[in-house]
């Protein structure tokens, strides 16, 4: 069996029950607490009509609750929708309305604008099946229009905002009526249990949908990726809504039986006055977090800290030598997942390292050597040679169910069984692999492809730059110029003459920015990625 309430929360807290599983401000969760209240306010929603499917959303910065509702609504059965609460309206609107979220579970601070936006959701929604009225309720209901009443429920009237542990499981345990009124349903590790969303080709972000064994199976992989112990502390600063902390450090964390430690977001003048506090020993990052870190102060650097593993990716030979040799974290280590397929290769633990590289096919602690498969293939799918550049297409248990309410992107999505990546990638003699680019970002100028991933690599390098996005744009004689979007460090100052004068330094000639806008802030999309679609469009 691999589900995360019946079997890995319940075998966590049956053989640690006093062992600190989730550390937020505060409050310390110990195994056996967290597997009662998450197990209570479980039969709270079954008792309030939450069925096995419901859709659960919930809106909110990193905090304990947030997986407290996760593990709750994994063992009603219920599917957890994480959303970004920096979303606009439209945005929420969109996805609240195509999950079919039943119950919004938000932060007070958000109650009034989500409430706003779920009033138009299910007016719409009502108004259609009032208009439908000619067709039986049975008809409509297997057309998808259903009426809707949606809930929203601030945090704190789940009595989950008390100071301390106990508070909030004694509110917890008010909510329940008589727990033996109703039984928890049966759980396969089939069921689905979460939804991610992630950009979409469409414009509209994607649903994608993972089952109870995948964030098992999931934590489990990142146990052997990172050889996590028992005394593990895992610090994850990156958003819940985001398959990284989600599946890799808080599964990670579970899988191996250590301790979880999180905070509302990330701050980097606090970064290493945090991990010193809380004796945090491992921390996953993006590339633009690494690089932020690099060009810190040194006065904010704590040397106290006990952080010894970090994976992230993509890291630049200076960022390495940085972590290793000024900031004494001795493993750092490069790997490649996306929302569909978590986890899918990384450098191996004990090494050899590659600098660049995405790695191995994943392992898995209980799984033979072929748990993930790669390769690189031509548009006919065919494998390239090595060394030659393709589309890397995938195979691992580790792979979603379905793009939520859109078969025809599910089935496009695959070929023969095997994922398309959309990335264009490599492979050397050693079978490590490469990425080189997304597909669609490739430009291609004066008769040449440009892969932005490695023109970014190189704006990261110049002192200054905290932020860089590259695309192209239309050009009459070029078909495509290459433009970079830079926002800087603060108190840097670098004109475009700076910019391309350094990237001149490293990159071919046609490869060179042609043009350079500076701004305060990039925009993000839900992963907390760089919108490029938004810059294309010249959006703030």
């Amino acid at each position: 069996m691999l589900e995360i309430g019946p079997t890995l929360l319940a075998s966590r807290a049956s053989v640690l029950p006093d062992k600190v599983a989730v550390e937020f401000e505060s409050r310390h969760w110990t195994y056996a607490s967290l597997d009662e209240v998450s197990t209570l306010l479980a039969h709270a929603a079954v008792q309030r009509g939450v069925n096995k499917g419901d859709r659960i959303a919930v809106v909110s910065v990193n905090t304990d609750l947030s997986i407290i509702v996760f593990l709750a609504a994994a063992k009603a059965g219920a599917i957890f929708v994480p959303l970004n609460p920096a979303a606009t309206d439209e945005d929420l609107h969109y996805m609240l309305s195509h999950s079919g979220a039943s119950i919004v579970v938000c932060q007070a601070e958000q109650v009034e604008r989500v409430r706003s936006v779920v009033e138009r959701i299910d007016d719409a929604a009502n108004t259609a099946f009032a208009k439908d009225a000619s067709t039986s309720e049975e008809a409509r209901a297997a057309a998808g229009c259903v009426p809707r009443t949606t809930r929203v429920i601030d945090m704190n009237e789940l009595g989950l905002a008390s100071a301390d542990t106990v508070s909030m499981g004694e509110s917890v345990r008010r909510l329940v009526a008589r727990r033996d009124e109703v039984s928890l349903p049966e759980i396969g590790r089939d069921d689905p249990v979460v939804v991610i969303y992630t950009s979409g080709t469409t414009g509209f972000p994607k649903g994608v949908v993972h089952s109870q064994s995948n964030y098992v199976l999931a934590g489990e992989a990142f146990v052997a990726r990172l050889h996590l112990q028992p005394s593990e502390r895992c610090l994850a600063l990156l958003p819940f809504y985001h398959i990284n902390a989600l599946f890799y450090s808080l599964g990670g964390a579970l899988a191996c039986g250590g301790t979880l430690i999180t905070a509302r977001s990330f701050s980097a003048s606090r970064f290493w006055k945090l991990a010193a506090e809380t004796g945090a020993t491992q921390f996953n990052f993006l590339a633009a977090v690494g690089t932020i870190l690099m060009k810190r102060v040194r006065s904010e650097y704590d040397p106290a800290h006990k952080l010894r593993k970090m994976y992230g990716a993509p890291m630049s030979g200076e960022m390495l030598k940085t972590f290793n040799e000024e900031f004494s974290v001795p493993w750092m280590i490069e790997g490649y997942g996306m929302s569909e397929i978590p986890g899918a290769a990384c450098n191996p633990f004990l090494g050899p390292h590659k600098l660049g590289a995405i790695g191995l096919p994943a392992v898995h602690p209980r799984y033979g050597a072929d748990f993930s498969q790669l390769r690189v293939v031509d548009d006919e799918g065919r494998d390239v040679a090595v060394g030659e550049t393709g589309e890397l297409v995938v195979k691992t248990p580790i792979i979603f169910r379905e793009y939520l309410n859109d078969p025809e992107q599910t089935r496009a999505a695959f070929r023969d069984g095997w994922f398309l990546t959309g990335d264009l990638a490599r492979k050397d003699d050693d079978g490590y692999f490469y990425f080189v680019a997304r597909r669609d970002d490739i430009i291609k100028t004066r008769g040449e492809k440009v892969s932005p991933t490695e023109v970014e690599n190189v704006l990261y390098r110049l002192d200054g730059v905290a932020h860089a996005a590259v695309f192209g744009v239309p050009d009459p004689l070029l078909g495509a110029a290459v433009k970079a979007v830079i926002s800087l460090v603060d108190g840097a100052q670098l004109s475009d003459t700076d910019i391309r004068r350094h990237c001149a330094r490293y990159l071919d000639d046609f490869m060179v920015p042609r043009t350079v806008e500076f701004r305060s802030a990039l925009p993000r999309n839900e992963a907390g990625k760089i919108d490029k679609k938004r810059l294309l469009q010249g959006e703030e």
